[in-house]
């Protein structure tokens, strides 16, 4: 059923959209307020596996996908979600211009039944621009959880539209939806009267005396909607009209006079921009209001939010908030340090014997020896050593997150840490961004566009590489293992110090912060708004499957393509002698006063230059320089390297100052084109690179100074 999925940009165009959807299929929208469950619909009526969260910023840009069946064929596109279609931030215009320029068929706004009367305003807003249009109540399970009753019938009465109701995440509901789309979309609710919202006198006959002069002009667009947002000064969308049109709107010689005559006429009624934007806003709030009264809306318990209150209280308070995150943390940790070895041994073991048969079969059907060797010691031994460190912890580690992240506490560690960039004179959001970092820093640039001041995006574009994104989490895990754990109690130990690391890096991105902020990105600090999501119980099960297929797949699918490249590079360079000596000796030779006044040497440099691509390849390419033939020897456990690195001159000091800079360098390659994308500068692209690259070798330099003191 499901297809393809595919990501609609910010900056599309309705032409853009278009031919990227056949023309035989009907395009879809699916709207809604944040966290109501769109994209779980979105999932379960594709077939598609986009990923979802118990938490406000997951969807940035659009994603569409195909339903088929015998009757149906509709594109579904999954637009950001919004509280409203007068736009405040990136991704609220990514779905205003959708629906209003993108023209889609049909719009499906999905509202979430426990809260039905606030996300009733969106709805009532996207009434007025789209012809079609079906409401989705869903999340009806965990409304039913709460004693809440919604009479979907009369509220289908009261609105004018048709009303359906769902349980997304068990599916319920699903086939009803896709079937009153079909009928609607072919007409068949034409009869019902739709609600309208209605203000003061005054105001309605401002806004009908230019919608009048709007006739001729804009053409198959709503009038009034339009003529609301040129009389609220909505610059924003003006300027996207301007922008469809091709010229300006607000400056056509039949407009011009009407739009200053209307204005005069408010302002002598007392009604400024100010005024008005508060008429419409109660207008609507208002309409909400009578729609869901004790007959539409009925609840048997009216404390259903009382458990979820004294929840936040704990989780969110001023001294127990940032106590239970940090423990929180540590519990995850921990658990993925204490289970990972022993399965990181056992593969490494199982590819091992693999290898050297696939080497002795090689050999049998007479591959030349020296290729043999570049392949199987070279290239493959360091992909399935790649395999065998990083798989057991980010197995471990994404499910423990993702359950966190599902059960709604990622937000909650967001508010913890507001108050926070706010005192850096940066943007709250950027604790939403932090936390998308720590699965990848790339997807916590793309998230940056939930930030709407461009300064404060900037800002957490720069910092976001400060977090620890989970290609370096094995290396970490892997350092810290090897020179802190002895025992269940070194496992502790090694635990508080990845706690400390992470909290390292986020001390850092708040110090940065206020830097930037009172340097190259000065500026006024804004306000937002952070919804806390209900607490919800995850699918355990569903949770695994979407966090190994979502996460752990794809990032070690990203490792193994650069893995075996670079163990075949470096092998070439490992076994290539200039003058007696290899030219990975004569590389790292040149790197290693640099690497020595940052408490480490020229090998580990060189890993962290060549590992650019992926910072999941650092440790391999340390350990085949250090072997000196460009191949890893076999080991039975992650601890036999410990006697490898020491060898090669490791004390505690340079096991600090690795994880130090590995927590704090140049983002990988794959970030730092995303900055360039998000930014669209060179400048700051640039920024993004040097910035935790120069705190790291400070640092690492201050480290090893005080080191050599004592």
């Amino acid at each position: 059923m499901g297809l393809t999925l595919q990501s609609v940009g910010a900056n599309a165009t309705e032409i853009d959209i278009k031919n990227k959807i056949p023309k035989s299929t009907k395009v879809i929208a699916l709207a809604g307020n944040p966290n109501v469950g769109k994209s779980t619909l979105f999932n379960k009526i594709t077939g598609l596996k986009q990923h979802t969260g118990n938490w406000t910023g997951k969807t940035v840009t659009n994603a569409k996908g195909e339903y088929k069946d015998k009757e149906h064929h509709f594109t579904f596109v999954d637009i950001p979600g919004t509280y409203s279609l007068i736009a405040h931030s990136t991704e609220e215009e990514v779905a205003r211009d959708f629906l209003v320029f993108g023209k889609p068929d049909l719009t499906v706004v999905v509202c979430d039944a426990t809260c039905l009367e606030r996300n009733l305003n969106l709805v009532l807003q996207v009434s007025e621009i789209c012809p079609k249009l079906v409401v989705c109540v869903n999340l009806l399970d965990e409304a039913q959880k709460k004693g809440i009753y919604v009479d979907l019938k009369l509220l289908s009465q009261k609105l004018g539209l048709p009303v359906v109701g769902t349980s997304a995440q068990n599916g319920k509901g699903v086939k009803e939806l896709i079937n009153t789309i079909s009928k609607t979309e072919k007409g068949c609710y034409e009869n019902l009267k739709r609600v309208k919202v209605t203000y003061p006198e005054i105001i309605e006959k401002a806004i009908t005396e230019l919608e009048t002069k709007l006739d001729n002009i804009t053409a198959f667009f709503n009038n009034r909607w339009i003529a609301i947002r040129i009389l609220e000064n909505d610059a924003s969308f003006i300027h996207k009209l301007e922008q469809h049109f091709g010229f300006s709107v607000t400056e056509n010689i039949r407009l011009k006079d009407t739009i200053l005559n209307v204005k005069n006429m408010l302002e002598e009624a007392g009604i400024d921009e100010i005024t008005f934007k508060k008429y419409l806003v109660s207008g609507i709030v208002l309409s909400a209001e009578a729609i869901c009264d004790e007959k539409t809306v009925q609840f048997k318990n009216a404390d259903y939010k009382s458990r979820d209150l004294k929840i936040d209280r704990f989780l969110t308070g001023r001294i127990t908030g940032p106590i239970c995150m940090l423990l929180l943390l540590a519990v995850v940790f921990w658990i993925t340090i204490s289970v990972a070895n022993y399965p990181s041994a056992l593969l490494w073991q199982f590819f091992s014997f693999l290898e050297e048969k696939l080497f002795g079969f090689a050999i049998s059907i007479g591959l030349p020896s020296i290729i043999a060797d570049m392949i199987f010691h070279g290239a493959l031994r360091v992909l399935f050593w790649v395999v065998s460190v990083m798989l057991p912890p980010m197995a471990i580690f994404f499910p423990l997150f993702t359950l966190l992240e599902d059960f709604g506490y990622l937000p909650r560690i967001a508010f913890n840490l507001d108050r926070g960039f706010k005192s850096c004179s940066a943007c709250g959001k950027q604790a939403l961004t932090m936390c998308m970092g720590f699965g990848c820093n790339a997807a916590g640039v793309t998230g940056c566009r939930i930030i709407d001041s461009k300064r404060e995006r900037l800002i957490a574009i720069i910092t976001n590489s400060f977090v620890p994104c989970n290609g370096r989490f094995p290396m970490l895990i892997a350092i810290i293992s090897m020179f802190f754990i002895n025992g269940n109690e070194g496992s502790i130990l090694s635990t508080l110090i990845l706690t400390a690391v992470i909290l390292l890096g986020i001390g850092a991105s708040f110090l940065v912060s206020k830097i930037l902020a009172l340097t190259l990105l000065k500026g006024e600090t804004s306000s937002f708004t952070l919804e806390l999501p209900p607490y919800r119980k995850p699918k355990i099960g569903s949770v695994i499957v979407r966090s190994m297929f979502d996460r752990t797949i794809f990032v070690l699918l990203r490792a193994i393509s650069v893995a075996a490249p670079a163990g075949l590079l470096i092998w070439i360079l490992a076994n290539s002698s200039i003058n007696g000596a290899t030219l990975l000796s004569h590389i790292s030779g040149f790197l290693e006063p640099f690497g020595r006044a940052l408490g480490m040497d020229g090998v580990i440099l060189l890993g962290f230059i060549l590992g650019f691509p992926a910072n999941e390849i650092v440790i391999p390419i340390i350990i085949m320089a250090y072997m000196g033939g460009g191949t890893l020897n076999e080991y039975t456990s992650l601890f036999e390297l410990k006697n490898l690195f020491i060898n090669n001159g490791w004390t505690t000091t340079t096991a600090i100052c690795t994880i130090v800079f590995s927590l704090m360098h140049w983002p990988c390659s794959t970030t730092v084109l995303t900055a360039k994308k998000e930014t669209g500068s060179f400048y700051w692209s640039f920024i993004t690179f040097i910035t935790p690259t120069v705190c790291g070798a400070l640092l690492c330099f201050i480290i090893n100074l005080v080191s050599s003191l004592f």
